[in-house]
C-alpha cells in the first residue's frame, strides 16, 4: 500500500468508529455511555500525548495540570460564558501554561524532563489550592450550569475525533517529520537547520490543548471540582500507560489501549482496585517485555514469532533437564 491508500484507510477507521460512537447513546444504556465518555477522553488525551511525546522521545507528565487548568476555566467561566466559549478558554489557558513550562523545561531530556513537569503539575496544584484557601475562602468550586449529557457526550467525542485526524495530519507532514527527527537524534536535527526548540514548544502545546479542552469538557461531570480531583496525577498517569501500551509512536494505539483500559476500568477498579492497579503494571511489563510497539504492533508474525520462541524455550529446558540427569 502507497501513502495515498494508508490516508484513507486511517480516514474510514476514523469514520467508521465516529459512527459507531455518534450511534451509541441512541441505543447503550446509561452506564455504557458513561464508560463510552471515559474512553473517548483518554482517546483524546493519550492520542495528542502520543502526537509530541512519542515522536519526539520526551516523557512528559503533565497531562494531569492541563487537564485540572481546564477543569477550572470551566468552572469559572461556565455560567458568564457559554459551552464553547469555555471549552476553548480551557484549552487556551492551558496553552498558556505549556508555552511558560516548555521553555523553561524544553532544553532538558529523559528522567530530568519527566520528574520537572512532574513537579511542576504539583507546584500548580499546591497555588491552585493554596489561591482557593486564602483568596476565595473554599477549597472547591460548585458548578451550577452543566451542560445535557449529549452535549457532553458530542463534545468529548469531537475532541477525540480531533486528535486522531490532526494525529493523521501531523504524521504526513514536516511538522510531523521534524518531531520524529527530534527523537531519533535531536543534535542532527539542529545541524540540518531545524529550530528544535520552536518545534517541541509547539508540540507541547498542541498536546496542552487537547488536555485543556477536555479538562473543560468533562469537568462539568462532577458538579463539584477540587484541586485534588482535577489534578489528580493519576489521570497523567494513566494517561501515559495508554499511550505506551498501545504504542506510543502509532496512530491507532492509543485508541486501542484506551477502549481496553477503559473496560478494565469500569469492571475492576471499583470492585477491585488492587486488582486494576496490578493489571496495569502486568500490562505496562508485558508490553515493555515482549511488545514494545505496543498492542497497535500485534500482527500474525508476533503470535508466531512468541510460539516459536516458546517452542525453542522449552526444548532447551527439555535439554538442560535430559543433561543434568545423565550427570546424575
Amino acid at each position: 500500500m502507497n501513502s495515498r491508500q494508508f490516508l484513507i484507510r486511517d480516514l474510514l477507521v476514523l469514520l467508521a468508529f465516529t459512527g459507531w460512537a455518534l450511534a451509541l447513546p441512541h441505543y447503550a444504556s446509561e452506564f455504557a455511555v458513561s464508560m463510552a465518555l471515559t474512553c473517548l477522553m483518554y482517546v483524546a488525551l493519550s492520542t495528542s500525548w502520543g502526537l509530541f511525546c512519542g515522536s519526539t522521545r520526551y516523557l512528559s507528565l503533565a497531562t494531569s495540570a492541563f487537564f485540572g487548568i481546564g477543569a477550572y476555566s470551566s468552572a469559572l467561566l461556565l455560567a458568564e460564558y457559554g459551552w464553547v466559549q469555555s471549552i476553548l478558554m480551557g484549552a487556551g489557558a492551558a496553552v498558556v501554561v505549556a508555552l511558560i513550562m516548555g521553555a523553561a523545561v524544553l532544553h532538558l531530556r529523559g528522567t530530568y524532563f519527566a520528574v520537572l513537569t512532574f513537579g511542576m503539575t504539583e507546584l500548580i496544584m499546591h497555588a491552585v489550592t493554596y489561591f482557593e484557601k486564602k483568596v476565595s475562602g473554599t477549597v472547591g468550586r460548585v458548578l451550577t450550569v452543566v451542560p445535557e449529557r449529549d452535549t457532553i457526550y458530542l463534545t468529548v467525542l469531537a475532541l477525540a475525533v480531533l486528535s486522531v485526524l490532526l494525529s493523521i495530519i501531523v504524521r504526513r507532514n514536516r511538522f510531523g517529520l521534524a518531531l520524529m527527527g527530534i527523537g531519533a537524534d535531536e543534535q542532527r536535527a539542529q545541524t540540518l537547520g531545524l529550530n528544535t526548540r520552536l518545534i517541541k514548544i509547539i508540540g507541547f502545546a498542541m498536546t496542552a490543548a487537547f488536555a485543556g479542552a477536555i479538562g473543560a469538557a468533562m469537568a462539568v461531570r462532577w458538579t463539584y471540582i477540587d484541586p485534588h480531583t482535577v489534578f489528580n496525577p493519576f489521570i497523567g498517569f494513566q494517561t501515559v500507560l495508554i499511550a505506551l501500551i498501545g504504542g506510543a509512536m502509532t496512530l491507532w494505539g492509543p485508541l486501542i489501549a484506551a477502549i481496553v483500559f477503559s473496560v478494565l476500568a469500569e469492571t475492576l477498579r471499583l470492585e477491585f482496585p488492587q486488582i486494576y492497579m496490578m493489571s496495569l503494571g502486568l500490562l505496562l511489563i508485558l508490553s515493555v517485555l515482549y511488545l514494545p510497539g505496543g498492542l497497535a504492533s500485534l500482527r500474525g508474525e508476533t503470535f508466531r514469532g512468541w510460539w516459536q520462541d516458546s517452542r525453542q524455550w522449552w526444548r532447551q529446558l527439555g535439554k538442560s533437564e535430559a543433561k543434568e540427569g545423565g550427570h546424575v
